[in-house]
């Protein structure tokens, strides 16, 4: 009798949940909710060429130099770079009196502390040293960027879908969020503009944004090669000095990977090769062996007959 009443609350359990699924799937489909206006009004990111996009892709070193001098009077103000050292700027073309002299009039100082006194203290930083963070700290950070913490920029290339294409679409995607119009034409509702200290960037995830627009006009950056720093320009620039800084390996990747490309192409044509010259006419001959052949049964009957065992 009790098998009998628990079998019966278990299935009127069931049963209940088995109602309660599909009305409420009925519900979804019969009122679907509102899309939200970072679902219809984000963007992926622009179509943009690099370098070093492809498997035969390459750093374009002068374009490197331009973006590593965009990161360092633009962007290092707020983004550290806390993975890559001063003496890593010797792939860019930079030689080692300049490399000194980068570290050694960095804006900000390396921390340290004093050996005499043993108190906190700054020093210039050294080729040695991995750039130096522009904040103390992450309160200090979000005290000076209305709460907001500003991203590592070492691997920031890798750390957002679209890569170096996505950091070039962020900085060349800012809009005035009441003029903007999609692609459709639509302008953007009154609850997913900005609030106050918010930007408005279909690129981003959100739409909005703590970040106000780092290259604000052409010329923010004078270019010791003479190249015109355009806004495009110089956000093309700094996005193809990241993707160094997230992979300053990958012209060494894509050259290993050639060689032993064509190391494997080598050795099947030679083993296909072998096979046709050695394998390819000979016959397998197998030799019939196990317990039951008489060679095998005359030794297990000599070896019970000295051991005595019948059979």
């Amino acid at each position: 009798m009790l098998r009998f009443i628990l079998g019966f609350i278990g299935a009127l359990f069931a049963a209940v949940l088995l109602i309660s699924f599909f009305s409420n799937l009925a519900t979804y489909f019969q009122n679907p909710p509102a899309p939200l206006a970072a679902d219809e009004f984000h963007r992926e990111h622009k179509e943009v060429h690099f370098a070093s996009d492809g498997p035969f892709g390459k750093f374009d070193k002068a374009q490197l130099q331009r973006g590593f001098q965009v990161y360092a009077e633009v962007c290092s103000a707020c983004h550290s770079l806390k993975m890559v050292s001063f003496r890593e700027l010797k792939a860019l073309g930079y030689n080692d009196a300049e490399i000194k002299k980068i570290a050694s009039d960095w804006k900000t100082q390396v921390p340290s502390i004093n050996p005499d006194t043993g108190e906190p203290a700054t020093r210039k930083a050294l080729p040695s040293d991995t750039f130096p963070a522009p904040f103390a700290n992450e309160t200090a950070a979000r005290a000076a960027n209305n709460n907001a913490l500003p991203p590592d920029l070492s691997l920031i290339t890798k750390a957002r879908e679209g890569g170096a294409a996505y950091v070039y679409s962020l900085l060349t995607g800012y809009r005035n969020a009441d003029t903007y119009r999609d692609e459709k034409g639509r302008a953007l509702p009154a609850d997913a503009k900005p609030p106050q200290g918010l930007h408005f960037n279909p690129y981003f995830a959100n739409l909005n944004l703590a970040m106000p627009p780092p290259l604000v006009s052409d010329g923010q950056v004078t270019y010791a090669d003479g190249t015109k720093p355009t806004i495009d320009q110089m956000a093309k620039d700094v996005s193809a000095f990241l993707a160094w800084t997230a992979e300053p390996n990958l012209e060494s990747r894509h050259a290993a990977g050639l060689a032993v490309a064509i190391f494997l192409l080598i050795a099947c044509i030679l083993g296909y090769l072998a096979y046709q010259q050695i394998w390819y006419e000979a016959k397998r001959a197998v030799r019939v062996t196990g317990a039951l052949e008489p060679e095998n049964q005359a030794k297990s009957r000599r070896a019970k007959a000295k051991q005595g065992v019948a059979g």
